[in-house]
């Protein structure tokens, strides 16, 4: 099993315990909602079953996976991220990826159109935001945003996040702060 496939397995089960439900109880729950839009049934999960955002939108995503269809790798989904106009951010994301591999282990999880890093809680996300920019979201605590590290609106997948432009950006400064959520999560 890849990673991909694994981290995707072990969400499912995770929602699972936290709910109380198995998922053909909460496709089910789907069914009757005669809900068809990915975005609403994601909007009924969260408001009807106080599900999280992350969690309703996998439920979603799976409620509509073809039976039998085929599991992208992770070097296939990164591929993907970086192709066309972003490909040329992908030494942006091999650079940050470098650093954060020695800090330990960690899981990478490839979702469309980022990379979800986590321990045992998700620590960071790196994805092209633009054609021309990386963004590198951050979950810690306790840290004053600057001009670089941008706070975010309470609610969100992350606390912070960077903007990178350029792989000559993926510093110390940059590093300390990944290192600082890496720690954070488990």
């Amino acid at each position: 099993m890849n990673v991909v496939d694994k981290a995707f397995e072990t969400q499912l089960d995770n929602i699972q315990k936290r709910t109380g439900r198995t998922l053909d109880e909460l496709f089910d729950t789907i069914r009757k909602s005669g809900l068809a839009k990915h975005g609403e049934i994601v909007t009924m999960l969260k408001r009807d079953l106080g599900i999280g955002h992350g969690d309703a939108n996998t439920v979603a995503k799976f409620y509509f996976k073809p039976a039998g269809e085929k599991a992208t790798t992770a070097e296939e989904a990164i591929d993907e991220i970086y192709s066309g106009a972003k490909a040329s951010l992908r030494p942006i994301h091999e650079e940050l990826i470098a650093a954060i591999v020695q800090m330990g282990p960690s899981e990478v999880a490839p979702k469309k159109g980022y990379v979800s890093l986590r321990r045992k809680r998700q620590f960071a996300m790196i994805g092209p935001a633009t054609k021309t920019r990386v963004e590198v979201g951050l979950n810690m605590k306790g840290v004053q945003g600057t001009g670089r590290l941008t706070e975010l609106p309470p609610g969100g997948m992350c606390q912070y996040k960077v903007n990178v432009t350029d792989v000559k950006e993926v510093d110390g400064e940059l590093i300390a702060w990944i290192r600082q959520a890496y720690e954070g999560a488990g």
